[in-house]
This record gives structure tokens, C-alpha cells and sequence, in this order.
């Protein structure tokens, strides 16, 4: 009896043993009941940013050391999200071990907002806060500090290069231009290349100084050959300086409707201007309706009311008959229909 019993305590012990070492085999992030997050602050709360003050300080963030009930050492990131999210995909700086504080320049901040997709000219609030971890550990998880609301109002941060191509003559101070909205150097614009004229380069300013031409494999260099595209017609070209690549793409809106010389049926070609990024025709309409769709093709079309354009939204009423400039910017999500 005694030596089966001690039997048995040794199986159970071994087990035991067995699944100790199991779970300490296991990844686990141990809840911080006892971490503090650090006290976190702003030097100011509502912000208009302008291009004019770009180099001066906006805003300086300053907080405490946050305390895990033991000493480590520790990791500081700062956060950003739109206010409402709860920070579910915020923009993350991560700072250095000792630092406890991070000051902006107008420039900086509102780059740091326009990654956000804020809207620009108008408020917008967003939320701050710090995360800390302990360097080099998953095991534990972060804490994290106060959240602090600002009201931000950025600028639009454009930058341009320049497409000077046989279309036009090869010359740069004439040239279209690429546009990169928040100046993250990925530059994208439409151009129209004409019969026969097809090539074309990219030069950052108006002028030969530099000019970006054809590497192979999607690839550009400031020694590459002629960029072209395959036929004449409008195309999206999209040009990334950050890993220096660049496509091009058809791409052309047209008007089609029972209003419309081609009916529903046949698209009437519009034309686009670079410089307001606006897609125009003038031509003569009858009482009825019309959409905006891409490349012939009604998988992205526009319809709309009022002035304002909805994707796939409902038909355009064109009132009576006459000869009408018609307008359309997805860059405002707004159309013009003005009877001459």
C-alpha cells in the first residue's frame, strides 16, 4: 500500500512538473495592475497652424516617468489620433529612453496632422497621450498616461515637379505638374499626351538641373532615358521619390446620359486642367440626365444634386436644351452646370 502510494506521488508530482514547465514555455503579457502611466501635457491646446510661421515651435509635450512598481528601463512613444477613435490606428513617435519631452516646429506639427487626414482650413480635434513600456519586453504590458484633446486647424502642405515632355514642346517652365499634397514625396497629376508624343521626363523645378527619366523595371534615375507612355490619351501618372518608382495609368473622365450627344451608350470625353484640378467640356445637352465615369467604364461613376457629387449617386437633371459648360473636382466633390 505505502509503495503504491508513494508511486502515485511521484507521477503526480511529475506531472506537475511537466505542466509547470509547459506554461513557462508559453509567451504571457502579465496585466500591470499596479504600472502608473506618466502625467502628460501639452504647452497648448488649440493650434492654427501657418505656412508663413513654418519654423517656429507650435507645441511642446512634456511628462513625468512613468512608474511599473519596479525599476527597468523604459520605452516612451507618443500617439496621436482623430479624437473619437480611441486610438485604434494612431501615428506613433517613439522617443529616446531619457527623453521627457518633444517639442514641434509649425512645419513638423503639421506634417504630423496631415498624416491624420485632417482637413485643411478648418478645426479638428485630435487626442495625445504617451505609451511606456519596459525596453526590450512584451512580457509586460504598457502603460499608459492622461489623454490630452487639442483643436487643430494645419495648412495644406503642396509640392510640385514637373512632366516637360514632346506634348509640349520639351519645355520645363511650361510644363504640367505632379502634385504632392502633404509633400510625402509621392507626386501624382494627369496628363493628356497627344498623338505621337508620348515621351516625356521629370524634372523637379522649372528647369533641366535635374531631370528624372526611364531606369527599367518601374524604376526612375536623375540618368534614365525618355519616360513614355504606350498611346496618345489621358493618363495618371504617380511618381514616388521615395523608393523611385513610377506608373502610369489611362485614366479619363467623360459625360454620358440621355442628355448628351452620345446618349447612354457613348461617353464624351472631357478635358483636365492640372492647375485646378478640374475635368471641363462645353457642349450641347437636351432635356434629360447625365453621370462622370472613368475610362469608359461604369465601375467608378458620379452622380449627384445640388452642386455636390456623390460616387454612384443618382443622376444629374439637365432642366432644357442648349450648349452647357460642365464641371466636375473630385478634389472638392463638387460639379458645374452652367447653361451659355
Amino acid at each position: 500500500m505505502k509503495t503504491s502510494l508513494i508511486k502515485n506521488i511521484g507521477l503526480l508530482g511529475l506531472l506537475l512538473f511537466f505542466f509547470s514547465s509547459c506554461e513557462k514555455d508559453e509567451e504571457r503579457v502579465i496585466a500591470n495592475t499596479q504600472g502608473k502611466g506618466a502625467a502628460f501635457t501639452a504647452s497648448a491646446n488649440n493650434l492654427t497652424l501657418q505656412k508663413a510661421n513654418e519654423n517656429n515651435q507650435a507645441v511642446n509635450f512634456t511628462w513625468t516617468k512613468a512608474d511599473f512598481g519596479f525599476d527597468a528601463a523604459l520605452t516612451n512613444t507618443l500617439q496621436f489620433a482623430v479624437a473619437g477613435t480611441n486610438f485604434a490606428n494612431p501615428k506613433e513617435v517613439v522617443l529616446g529612453s531619457g527623453d521627457i519631452s518633444k517639442s514641434y516646429t509649425v512645419l513638423d506639427f503639421n506634417a504630423l496632422m496631415l498624416s491624420l487626414n485632417l482637413p485643411t482650413g478648418r478645426n479638428s480635434t485630435i487626442e495625445a497621450r504617451v505609451k511606456t513600456q519596459i525596453a526590450g519586453s512584451e512580457a509586460v504590458a504598457p502603460v499608459y498616461s492622461n489623454v490630452v484633446s487639442m483643436t487643430v486647424n494645419p495648412y495644406p502642405l503642396i509640392s510640385f515637379v514637373y512632366v516637360p515632355g514632346a506634348y509640349q514642346g520639351w519645355n520645363p517652365a511650361t510644363a504640367d505638374s505632379l502634385i504632392s499634397p502633404t509633400s510625402n514625396n509621392i507626386y501624382t497629376g494627369i496628363i493628356n499626351f497627344t498623338e505621337g508624343n508620348t515621351k516625356f521626363k521629370i524634372t523637379p523645378a522649372k528647369k533641366w538641373d535635374v531631370a528624372y527619366g526611364d531606369a527599367g523595371a518601374g524604376k526612375v534615375s536623375t540618368s534614365g532615358s525618355d519616360l513614355s507612355v504606350p498611346t496618345a490619351g489621358m493618363y495618371r501618372l504617380t511618381l514616388n521619390l521615395n523608393d523611385n518608382t513610377f506608373t502610369a495609368a489611362k485614366y479619363s473622365f467623360g459625360v454620358i446620359g440621355d442628355a448628351t450627344p452620345g446618349g447612354w451608350g457613348a461617353d464624351t470625353d472631357m478635358t483636365y486642367n492640372n492647375g485646378t484640378q478640374t475635368w471641363s467640356i462645353t457642349t450641347n445637352l437636351t432635356p434629360g440626365s447625365i453621370k462622370f465615369r472613368l475610362n469608359d467604364d461604369w465601375g467608378t461613376n458620379y452622380g449627384g444634386s445640388n452642386g455636390n457629387l456623390v460616387s454612384g449617386g443618382d443622376n444629374i437633371a439637365v432642366p432644357s436644351a442648349g450648349n452647357y459648360r460642365i464641371t466636375f473636382s473630385l478634389a472638392t466633390n463638387t460639379y458645374t452646370l452652367t447653361k451659355l
